[in-house]
């Protein structure tokens, strides 16, 4: 049995010892030496059944885990914890949760080797030419937003179903000729590898512990969506409420959007402007507001299909709405910028170093931008857009409407 001290900290840190599926033998003399002196192991079902019994108090994580994590972590304040967690603890894993709630500095991680750094090994890839997405826990419709013919990426598996579930997004998407390579158990006995194609995919269900590598191979015909600003607007579902892919890349030219910012799109349409901002990096996040419920219906299936499926949206009008949401970094006023009081609010809420970028049609939306720019400076253009197009026998230029487009960047 663990020997306990009779005085010790009120917050001991908390050590989490990454297991591969080797289980104990695997383990190296800090980890083993981390398992043997605890006095409460937490982990899931699988991670503690895979070390001995030394005297600890295995405790499962409750389920859900995130609503419940404080609470039982306060049920074991003052002990000896250690977690228990898959490869590397910092990889989707526990490790990063405990590291954002409690700060490093309450937190040791001996990591093991990550089921990444395992696949790339079986594989022969270098961690330079692999992106890696993660669908654990998570909608596996993140894997369209990396998809690019020639790319390799590794997809971190829910479960079992994952990779059935890729391969039929992929197919959907015009990639079903992609090279699909399944490998399960990564590091254990029953290790096992997988392969075929997407299109031609027949196992609904592989290893519940799998990580899928993916060649992205484009079908004859099909067309790859850029990850820069400006796609296609037939790339959209919408009905007309949608900003236009030349003014759409002028708008995130200066929006600016920087890997884990924020982004509220108010009156957001179809929410273009908030997906092609996802999709600018893995880590970007956008909350999209819009009044009506069709369109914000809308807005979450467009996010799903381009590969942004965790993009927020909240259906209500601003500014009522605003009060409640996130500071952002960066703010677009697409619809109702002339809707009194609107810029202020979206200004107000905005930190030093925030961008406001409103777009305008109208009379009342110009007026309203006018002053933006009045009262806070910035940058006031009108954007016109001539497209060539059938005239008569002839070719001629058909114009859309002048937009202004106010934007201003906050001292």
């Amino acid at each position: 049995m663990p020997v306990v001290s009779a005085e010790r900290p009120a917050q001991l840190p908390i050590t989490v010892v990454g297991v591969g599926a080797d289980g104990w033998s695997g383990l190296g003399t800090q980890a083993r030496d981390a398992v043997r002196t605890a006095e409460v192991l937490l982990g899931g079902p699988r991670q503690l059944g895979l070390v001995p019994d030394e005297g600890a108090e295995k405790v499962p994580w409750p389920s859900p885990l995130l609503p419940n994590l404080e609470t039982t972590l306060t049920a074991h304040a003052g002990r000896r914890i250690c977690v228990l967690a898959s490869g590397d603890p910092l990889l989707s894993g526990i490790g990063t949760t405990l590291v954002r709630r409690l700060g490093a500095e309450r937190v040791r991680i001996l990591p093991g080797v990550s089921s990444v750094t395992l696949a790339r090994a079986r594989l022969g890839w270098s961690a330079e030419d692999v992106e890696v997405v993660s669908a654990v826990g998570r909608d596996a419709h993140r894997v369209l937003r990396a998809l690019a013919p020639g790319r390799k990426l590794l997809v971190l598996s829910s479960g079992a179903s994952t990779p059935a579930d890729v391969a039929a997004l992929l197919t959907e998407h015009g990639y079903g000729a992609s090279e699909l390579t399944v490998l399960g158990e990564l590091g254990g006995a029953g290790e096992q590898r997988l392969s075929g194609n997407a299109r031609d995919w027949s196992r609904p269900e592989v290893a519940a512990l799998n990580v899928l590598a993916v060649c992205c191979r484009l079908d004859p015909g099909a067309v790859a969506l850029p990850p820069l600003p400006g796609l296609p607007d037939s790339a959209f579902e919408h009905d007309g409420q949608l900003t236009k892919r030349d003014l759409r890349a002028s708008t995130l030219a200066r929006l600016a959007p920087c890997p884990g910012e924020l982004l509220w799109d108010v009156g957001a349409g179809a929410g273009s402007v908030a997906i092609e901002w996802c999709r600018a990096h893995p880590a970007n996040r956008a909350i999209a507001i819009e009044s009506v419920p069709e369109r914000a219906a809308r807005i979450e299936r467009n996010a799903r299909h381009l590969g942004v499926p965790d993009l927020q949206v909240v259906t209500g009008r601003a500014p009522e709405v605003l009060a409640d949401l996130p500071t952002p970094d960066a703010v677009f006023a697409g619809g109702g910028v002339s809707a009194p009081g609107l810029l202020a609010a979206c200004w107000a809420a905005l930190p030093t170093g925030g961008r406001l970028v409103g777009n305008g049609v109208t009379l009342e939306a110009e007026q309203a931008l006018a002053a933006a720019y009045a009262e806070w400076g910035g940058e006031l253009v009108r954007i016109s857009v001539e497209q060539a197009a059938p005239l008569g026998g002839f070719t001629g230029w058909t114009p859309a409407r002048a937009v202004t487009q106010w934007n201003g960047g906050k001292a």
